[in-house]
């Protein structure tokens, strides 16, 4: 028996597609709130030493957490070739955004220290703000013209045509769900600093903690509204061949279904566990800020997060990417992914570093857990930045 045969090709493709979104998922709730941190900097901390309490918050750990960016990138271009190409050329200016915002990120944490004028430092102030705001805006904004449909196509010969521009991208919908995005991160770095630190900031970080758990109950409540009423979605209308080749174009596929992108919540109602947690962990968020339940926020927080971002791949599945232009050649779980073989190794590699990533990372938060004390950086006591 070839090894890579004990495991079904179908399966393997779920496997795959669990895999990507854990990743995503653990982007978020890490990297999530270093974003949102970044973004509440200038509204928390009103002097420099306030300010460098909060970088210090994040100092340890930031770079650490942006592996599982790098680790969903890598798994889209292994394991779903189709989705990296049309993803990163459709989305090119908006990456590009992206990823200038997060070079901007990690030069200001190395040089804002470097000098102590007033100046110098209020400037990479705000370049850690770009860093944190830009990137949650923006990947928001790509989640809400996924589920509306990307305007690209694929040619007999599979060539791949992207026909939508920059400025169309920014929609309405897609602004809305850049708004939750930005609303579910802020709220995410505003308990990691009420977790992290004492005095003015923390209450400050408090106050914008609650009204960020507020903003984004009503915001993603309004999107879902809004994505049930004017949002239309896809459906697969040929024979679902779930081991087949990975070509979109042997399907046919239906657009303009009203409702079509909750109707796996009907099917399978257990999915409804994922928006209720992004809606319900929003709300025991502000009741622990409220309580000064300090761990008990973040781990709601995180349980909102979770919630918001797992509901977009149970209402889209088997959907991964639509096309707005030519449904056939929506990207799927079953017609878009690598080869058996390919998945089956990379499943073997990840079943061995995974757990080697999650234990160091583990290991990097409990060896620097503790509140960041500000006598201890006005001293020079310890290394801060």
């Amino acid at each position: 028996m070839i090894l890579h045969m004990l495991l079904d090709y179908d399966t393997l493709r779920v496997i795959w597609w669990l895999l990507l979104g854990v990743l995503l998922l653990a982007f978020a709730v890490t990297d999530g709130f270093d974003l949102g941190t970044g973004t509440l900097l200038p509204f928390v901390a009103k002097t420099d030493l306030e300010r460098r309490v909060v970088i210090n918050s994040v100092g340890p750990v930031w770079e650490g957490n942006q592996v599982w960016l790098v680790l969903g990138g890598g798994a889209i271009f292994a394991a779903w070739p189709q989705l990296y190409a049309v993803s990163f050329s459709g989305f090119y200016l908006a990456m590009a955004a992206v990823l200038l915002a997060l070079i901007i990120r990690p030069v200001a944490f190395k040089y804002r220290s470097k000098r102590e004028e007033a100046r110098w430092r209020n400037t990479w102030d705000w370049g850690l703000f770009v860093g944190g705001f830009v990137p949650s805006l923006i990947f928001g904004v790509a989640m809400g013209n996924v589920l509306q449909g990307v305007p690209f196509r694929f040619t007999p010969d599979m060539q791949i045509f992207y026909e939508g521009t920059f400025f169309g991208l920014l929609n309405p919908f897609a602004l809305l769900a850049g708004l939750v995005s930005m609303a579910m991160l802020i709220m995410h770095g505003a308990t990691w600093l009420v977790l992290k630190t004492d005095g003015p900031v923390a209450s400050r970080s408090r106050t914008w903690g609650i009204r960020a758990a507020l903003a984004t109950v009503i915001l993603y409540a309004l999107a879902g509204a809004l994505l049930w009423s004017f949002v239309d979605g896809y459906r697969i209308t040929s024979a679902i061949n779930t081991v087949g080749p990975s070509n979109p174009l042997f399907k046919t596929v239906e657009s303009g279904v009203a409702g079509m992108w909750f109707a796996n919540y009907a099917a399978h109602p257990w999915t409804q566990l994922a928006p209720a947690a992004g809606i319900v962990g929003a709300l025991l968020t502000v009741m622990a800020l409220v309580r000064r339940w300090e761990g008990v926020a973040m781990l709601t927080s995180s349980l909102s997060i979770a919630g918001i971002v797992l509901s977009v791949g149970a209402s889209m599945f088997p959907f991964i990417l639509p096309s707005s232009i030519q449904p056939q050649a929506s990207l799927t779980v079953w017609d878009s992914s690598s080869s058996h073989l390919t998945l089956f190794i990379m499943l073997v590699a990840t079943c061995i570093f995974l757990p080697l990533i999650i234990a160091y990372t583990s290991w990097v938060y409990k060896v620097l857990w503790g509140k960041v004390n500000p006598s201890d950086i006005s001293g020079g006591k310890t290394h801060a930045y």
